[in-house]
């Protein structure tokens, strides 16, 4: 399967990004465990390694390395921790935004930043009473001379507490065509954070509230026209959020699988390694199927993706099988850890609940699933794949590196 989504560039990128994580994130986790807080320094120091550019064109600073290379990159950092995989793929999904809707003007202003690290960057649709209902938001945005005012809460933001620059998508006008996104800085009067809030997993991943209180952004901050905010936030969700998402679920997969098979090897039972147990065995070799057939799905779709096809069916497929069968193979090496696993110092517990965390974002398994009956019935309208291919190919990078 390497050899055929993969090239030698991809590997040695997958060996870059294996080789920091454990060195520069491995050593802290059981300090981000015991604190349970955002994760500033290590967010920018990861940011500074230029991954946040995956999907942005070398001529704006970035890598050009795809979605292939972006989903490689969440994978090998999820593998080591899922918060910092989760922090990784926010900002990338930031990054869809103003790659696909941003005016020349502000990719030339943020797309270098954010491709040096400098910059972080979020999209915040979510509301209290709107989850994957986009259309009952109710934040709104009122034009008020060269600028607009903001009023209104989004919550459940990726990176919300380290973001530099939030993509908000709020009401302008009523219906479909009614909303309308912006770029707000971090640091503008009437923008505030809501307090950091304890979560079972993902530890030093911030996922929280943003407020605007009277917030004025100029006109040059809107993305695209008023009335794209739709189209910002399901491009976003679809093009970038599901493949995020799912490297996410692949990596912690991964982890899942080289801790369990890890352990057969060390426990002893009657005398011999666990995995000799025909019962320990079985539920090994279905955690190996599993996950080859999860990475398939994932590499599949996004490999889909960085040739311009339309994928949406794809995107959406390979975020339930990832995220069901991590799901499924969290509790199936818990089974086999037995009282081993309940006890924090094993990272399978850790584990469990991250793989938990991945589920609702983007959509859940029944969002997707419903989406997934259309396209069977005949019934789907368009793809945002085909409507918005990235203009970076898995092969420019190949032939560039």
């Amino acid at each position: 399967m390497d050899g055929y989504f993969s090239s030698r560039p991809h590997h040695q990128l997958r060996e870059r990004v294996r080789q920091f994580a454990e060195r520069e994130i491995r050593p802290r986790i059981a300090a981000m465990e015991a604190a349970r807080s955002v994760q500033y320094d290590l967010s920018r120091l990861i940011a500074r390694q230029g991954w946040m550019g995956a999907t942005v064109s070398p001529s704006y600073g970035g890598m050009g390395v795809g979605h292939l290379g972006k989903t490689i990159i969440i994978e090998e950092l999820s593998r080591v921790s899922g918060a910092m995989g989760a922090m990784a793929q926010a900002s990338q999904l930031g990054v869809a935004k103003i790659v696909h809707f941003g005016s020349e003007e502000q990719k030339k202003r943020w797309l270098p930043a954010i491709a040096a690290g400098d910059c972080l960057p979020t999209i915040a649709v979510t509301e209290p009473e709107s989850g994957g209902h986009v259309l009952g938001m109710t934040a709104s945005a009122v034009r008020d001379g060269d600028g607009y005012v903001l009023n209104g809460r989004k919550v459940y933001v990726g990176n919300s507490h380290v973001g530099d620059v939030h993509g908000v998508v709020v009401r302008t006008g009523p219906g479909s065509r009614g909303l309308t996104a912006f770029l707000v800085e971090s640091d503008r009067p009437g923008f505030s954070l809501g307090p950091e809030r304890d979560t079972m997993g993902l530890h030093g991943f911030s996922f929280g509230e943003l407020h605007f209180d009277n917030c004025r952004v100029p006109l040059e901050n809107r993305l695209g026209e008023e009335g794209d905010g739709l189209a910002v936030a399901y491009s976003s969700s679809v093009l970038y959020g599901r493949a995020n998402l799912t490297a996410v679920s692949l990596g912690i997969h991964r982890a899942i699988l080289e801790e369990t098979s890890r352990f057969c090897e060390e426990r002893v039972r009657y005398g011999k390694p666990l995995h000799e147990l025909p019962n320990i065995k079985i539920k090994l070799g279905r955690l190996q199927s599993r996950l080859m057939t999860a990475r398939l799905a994932a590499y599949h779709a996004v490999h889909l993706l960085d040739q311009g096809l339309p994928c949406d069916p794809e995107l959406m497929n390979a975020k339930v099988v990832n995220v069901e069968s991590t799901l499924d193979s969290a509790r199936a090496a818990m089974e086999i850890h037995a009282a081993a696993g309940l006890f924090t110092d094993c990272p399978i517990e850790r584990y469990l609940r991250d793989a938990h965390h991945i589920f609702a974002p983007a959509g859940t398994t029944d969002v997707q699933l419903l989406r997934l009956a259309e396209v069977a019935l005949g019934t789907a309208k368009g793809q945002w794949s085909q409507r918005l291919s990235d203009v970076v190919r898995t092969d420019e990078f190949a032939t560039a590196h």
